[in-house]
């Protein structure tokens, strides 16, 4: 690490550090009760723009849609009303969509903290370039992402965009300048920024005792001039007669003009207009979300925005030699879930496959088209093999990025990890994403010892030992490391069809490792279905099975009054009969040896979780928290509830899943089923999150039903600390970005300024890009606790823009008994080079429409357009008809400077009369061509210059026409 990068992070951590810091809208918690955040901002805007959509698909395909869109919406509003059918399922999730709406707010809050002291972050001093350019960047980095179906990539960029673009009206005088729309041009960057106040141009006056309310000059308010605030926590300068945002700890706001204009909170200089610049906010934001909808398409707007009822269908397979049967059995196995599921709203939303083997891993297919998925699945072929050990782990972590977060992923293996160094990286993806991987493993030997084959070598088969990693890691996620021969194999993926169902949820959950005779309780609730039990064990394993009526049933009956049982290898599996048997259940199991228990159901009550970290100060408030909390320390869970309203949330526990230990949470609701629990000294060890609560749902009994739930992925505390901060997270092909990082040590969750000592640092991205890292870093005597050192990653030339990368970068201490981390996003993005939209420009039209409504549908319209992307530009993608009933083709021609030209001719019915084209190029930018038909009011006929076309659709064309009704053409820009 460089002096001057050493320099600019410790300026960061002093800067974050710093009380009352923040200087927008609140990121994500209003304390005082009465202001509006960036999420409340983002979640609105989100949820009436994907209500829209959902609107529209719903009238084209003739179906009602009956929501009212509006700023009281739900995630659970809207998951319902967008439903395929359009009717209601008790079974309909809200969780993937509320976890990716909180992707978009946790980036957005991040801008904070990442881009504290950017003042085109925010849109301070003035900076209307950089602060548009930044939006620029960063919408064209959205449309890439989404292109190449990177959509958790995307989230993450659109997030942090919507932050720098809801700023401007809360750090600018647009709202003081009687503005009720939003400023468009900061979204359509081939547009001039206009009436800027200059740079010596005075902008305010001083506020008299403390009241900002007329500061703004009256001159500055009558030419209609815009401004911004500066804000410096180091320096009170700022040029003559300017604006500062204002408060504390902006020191520019002390010299003369004093005071501020910011509408960050309702206690802010100018805060009687706060909800103003929050409304409007709310609908730039909304505008942004549509330019990206048109750019990229309603379906795929869709699942950018998480709008998904179903999860991902994703295996990881080995096609070494020995595994011919093991790939037969996933084929088998998908091809039934995806033949038994297509076309209903279970259907998988995307499938991803990814291969190894040894010398190699990938590619990783990922595809919403389910023949596809079948065809590449069809290709898989085991062959080859060598050594015995296989690149397992480099599948999985291919994976793992790329799936959504929460995504179910089976691994189908019979051979060891050749790449178990990845153990680490793979559990903090893991932590990170909450993603479940269960271990589908053939032919596990029984002792620890690897016997040899009849011809004197290795037998592929897996040793204890090697099965423990896959066991360690199951463990880590909630999923289940199921060991089988082969031939059992078929009876075991029946867990795969039972994840694959909509709306799983997890009741509980518990490893013992030592084994140890135990009892367990889990409670069922009245909106539980289909409820599966799972024990994996020795063979020696037994078991039974209480229901809060006292009825029992053991693990020698496979067919009782409470269950059906199944077993195969260390699995059995228990279809549990808990019609009208809610309360109290118990499994009681008898093993000396590790087993595991899970219990799941059909929900649509469920929850998410993100852990936070506070900022302290008069404005502090909290933002997502990367790696693991602090042994000792306290740790703060953001928790929403979905899928009922009338739930309420009596218990959030942090539960030892291998012993006994728990940690009791302090509740704060925050509104609309988001509770904020913190939990005080939480101890060394491996947690998860208990959820419980009652539920007065249900109208046929009189007392709430008691219900809960519990997270799948462990929290591990770590008594290290590791912290980076990325100046870019858009990152241009050919580049190489330094990721500068901190380690530190704790003691009580309290950073240990005295602490020494050498720390094992390992940096991987699941891109395998070059990258350059210490092996080691020191703490070193007098060092204040902290060791620094530098991360360079460096993207190929050839990488395609809206490639998303993950680094995870590591700290394990020496005695090899604790580690932390830190996982980046990046995405590659190249440089914007081309912000001009595609030009319309009217040709003709033919046929005249009768004045009598009666009559239309018995004559028809055309309309024809020259549509042109420019000599410089990046040429037409796509074009679409976003409003009319009629039918649209297109050919292309030759311009005179060379440029090529796309004719579109529509054709309607008299009946429908009005046409918007949506024309867009290849990197993005949208133009919307509009055509009106009406009554002729000359019978003169206008020709147009014949020319010669190639048609990709329809007739040939001859565009020699007759003029005979006009046609209102402009061109909208969106």
């Amino acid at each position: 690490m460089t002096a001057r990068q050493t320099v600019m992070l410790l300026m960061v951590v002093v800067v974050l550090s710093l009380p009352g810091l923040i200087h927008c809208f609140q990121p994500l918690f209003s304390f005082d009760g009465n202001s509006t955040t960036h999420r409340d901002i983002t979640q609105r805007a989100v949820l009436r723009k994907t209500a829209e959509v959902c609107r529209d698909i719903a009238a084209s395909e003739g179906r009602d849609f009956s929501l009212t869109i509006d700023d009281s919406l739900s995630a659970d509003m809207v998951q319902r009303a967008c439903s395929s059918t359009g009717t209601f399922t008790s079974l309909l999730s809200s969780v993937l969509f509320r976890t990716a709406i909180a992707n978009m707010y946790f980036s957005n809050a991040k801008v904070d903290v990442v881009y504290a002291l950017s003042e085109e972050h925010h849109f301070d001093d003035e900076t209307f370039q950089g602060g548009r350019d930044v939006i620029t960047a960063g919408v064209s980095a959205v449309k890439a992402s989404v292109k190449l179906e990177n959509f958790v990539a995307g989230r993450w960029t659109l997030g942090r965009v919507c932050h720098t673009l809801q700023d401007f009206y809360s750090h600018s005088n647009w709202v003081e300048l009687g503005n009720k729309a939003p400023y468009s041009t900061l979204i359509r960057p081939d547009q001039p920024l206009e009436n800027l106040a200059g740079p010596s141009t005075p902008t305010c006056r001083n506020c008299t005792g403390g009241n900002c309310a007329d500061n703004l000059l009256p001159d500055l308010l009558q030419q209609g001039l815009l401004t911004s605030g500066y804000f410096n926590i180091f320096s009170s300068a700022k040029p003559a007669g300017k604006c500062s945002h204002g408060g504390s700890f902006d020191k520019t706001s002390k010299r003369d003009p004093v005071g501020g204009i910011s509408k960050d909170d309702v206690g802010s200089s100018h805060g009687s207009l706060h909800h103003k610049a929050a409304d409007l906010a709310v609908n730039a934001t909304m505008e942004l979300l549509e330019d990206i909808r048109v750019a990229v398409g309603d379906e795929n707007f869709l699942r950018l925005m998480g709008l998904s009822q179903s999860s991902v269908l994703c295996f990881v397979i080995d096609t070494t030699g020995s595994m011919s049967d093991d790939i037969a059995e996933a084929k088998r196995v998908s091809f039934e879930i995806i033949d038994s599921k297509r076309g209903t709203q279970q259907e998988p939303s995307a499938y991803i496959l990814v291969p190894f083997n040894d010398p190699g891993f990938g590619p990783l297919i990922m595809t919403t088209d389910a023949d596809v998925f079948k065809d590449s699945i069809n290709m898989l072929s085991a062959n080859g093999g060598g050594d015995v050990p296989e690149l397992c782990l480099s599948g999985l972590q291919l994976a793992l990025t790329a799936a959504p977060p929460s995504s179910e992923i089976f691994i189908f293996t019979d051979a060891p990890a050749k790449d178990a160094h990845l153990k680490s990286t793979i559990t903090a993806l893991i932590e990170s994403t909450k993603s479940v991987v269960t271990f589908m493993l053939t032919d596990v030997l029984a002792s620890r010892r690897r016997r040899r084959s009849a011809q004197g070598g290795i037998s592929r088969a897996m040793s204890q030992s090697d099965a423990q990693l896959y066991r360690d890691l199951a463990r880590a996620s909630g999923g289940q490391a199921i060991e089988v021969t082969k031939s059992d194999l078929s009876v075991a993926t029946s867990v795969i069809e039972d994840s694959s169902a909509s709306a799983v949820v997890t009741v509980f959950q518990v490893v013992r490792n030592p084994g140890i005779p135990d009892n367990f309780t889990f409670t069922v609730d009245g909106s539980l279905r289909n409820m599966t039990a799972y024990i994996t064990g020795a063979s020696s394993l037994t078991f039974s099975l209480t229901s809060p009526t006292g009825v029992s049933q053991s693990s020698s009956q496979s067919s009782g009054p409470l269950a059906s049982l199944t077993t195969a290898g260390n699995l059995r599996r228990l279809s549990l009969d808990t019609d009208n048997q809610t309360g109290s259940w118990q499994i009681s199991v008898n093993s000396n040896s590790p087993y595991s228990v899970k219990v799941t159901g059909q929900s649509s009550v469920n929850f998410i979780y993100n852990l936070v970290e506070a900022h302290e100060g008069a404005h502090g408030d909290f933002s997502l928290k990367e790696g693991r909390p602090l042994s000792g320390g306290n740790a703060s869970l953001l928790v929403s509830v979905t899928g009922s309203d009338t739930v309420k949330v009596t218990e959030v526990t942090l539960f030892d899943s291998s012993g006994p230990t728990e940690v009791n949470g302090s509740l704060q609701s925050m509104g609309s089923g988001n509770f904020l629990v913190t939990f005080s000294g939480v101890p060394p060890g491996d947690f998860v999150v208990r959820l419980k609560g009652e539920d007065s749902s249900s109208t046929s009994r009189s007392a709430p039903s008691s219900f809960q739930r519990q997270a799948s992925t462990q929290i591990k505390t770590s008594s290290i600390s590791v912290t980076s901060q990325a100046n870019n997270t858009n990152v241009e092909p050919g580049s190489t970005v330094s990721v500068p990082f901190t380690v530190t040590t704790s003691t009580n969750g309290v950073v240990n300024d005295s602490a020494t000592g050498t720390f094992t640092v390992r940096a991987n991205n699941d891109r395998s890009y070059a990258s350059t890292s210490p092996s080691t870093v020191t703490i070193a005597t007098g060092g204040g606790g902290a060791a620094n050192g530098t991360v360079t990653l460096t993207v190929p030339s050839t990488a395609a823009s809206g490639t998303d990368v993950t680094l995870t970068i590591e700290a394990e201490n020496a005695a090899d008994t604790d580690v932390n981390y830190a996982v980046l996003r990046f995405s590659v993005a190249a440089k914007v080079t081309d912000v001009t939209r595609p030009v319309c420009q009217e040709v003709s039209t033919s046929t005249s429409c009768p004045s009598s409504s009666s009559l239309c549908a018995s004559s028809q319209w055309e309309f024809i357009a020259n549509l042109t992307d420019g000599i410089n530009g990046t040429g037409i993608e796509s074009i679409t008809v976003r409003q009319g009933n009629g039918t649209l083709n297109t050919s292309t021609v030759a311009g005179a400077e060379g440029e090529n030209i796309t004719v579109a001719t529509y054709s309607a019915s008299c009946c429908s009369q009005n046409v918007e084209l949506a024309v867009v190029d290849k990197v993005g930018n949208v133009g919307t061509c509009v055509g009106q038909a009406r009554e002729s009011t000359t019978s003169a006929p206008v020709t147009t210059a014949a020319l010669n076309t190639t048609s990709t659709g329809g007739p040939t064309l001859s565009i020699s026409r007759c003029l005979w009704i006009s046609v209102a053409v402009s061109l909208l820009w969106k």
